[in-house]
């Protein structure tokens, strides 16, 4: 067998991952977090570490973020693409989703860590998107109809693509 490439391998685009959590109240209220390093809200979650799968990252993501690993129950019901004029070093980037409840208590248990996020709320559906950027709001309102539906969306920039495209 021969060798890989390295210099083809090299040259491959380079793209990020993301890993977030919807989580619900038993009123519909969605979790959200106020970062310190960027302006508005968004659902608990980060980046992707090397050698780490999605899934992984949300888990450790919620445990940094609220001090707890929430029960993602609901599995994946988001992936959106995220284009390079996007994100500040114009990579793409890739989003998922993780849907799950949030227990009686869950939410008087949030720790936020201060160096990375500033206040926590609990929001109903119809305010978020007077808390979201438009591509954030687009995004969270899908994940919410594919996990009361008990599917994935496959976003792109917040949109709904596929076979009507």
């Amino acid at each position: 067998m021969a060798e890989p490439d390295a210099e083809f391998f090299a040259r491959l685009p380079r793209s990020r991952s993301a890993a977030s959590a919807l989580l619900t109240d038993d009123q519909g209220r969605v979790l959200l977090v106020a970062p310190t390093y960027k302006p508005g809200w968004s659902l608990p979650g980060g980046v992707v570490e090397a050698d780490e799968s999605p899934w992984a990252a949300c888990r450790r993501e919620c445990a940094e973020e609220l001090g707890f690993v929430p029960r993602l129950t609901g599995g994946l019901v988001c992936v959106d693409w995220q284009p390079p004029h996007t994100a500040p070093d114009h990579r793409p980037s890739t989003i998922y989703v993780f849907a799950g409840p949030l227990a009686a208590g869950d939410f008087a248990a949030v720790r936020l860590p201060e160096d990375e996020l500033r206040d926590a709320r609990m929001v109903a559906p119809g305010d978020l998107g007077g808390h979201l950027s438009a591509a954030r709001s687009r995004r969270v309102a899908r994940a919410l109809a594919a996990a009361a539906a008990g599917t994935t969306a496959y976003l792109e920039h917040g949109h709904p693509v596929g076979a009507a495209d």
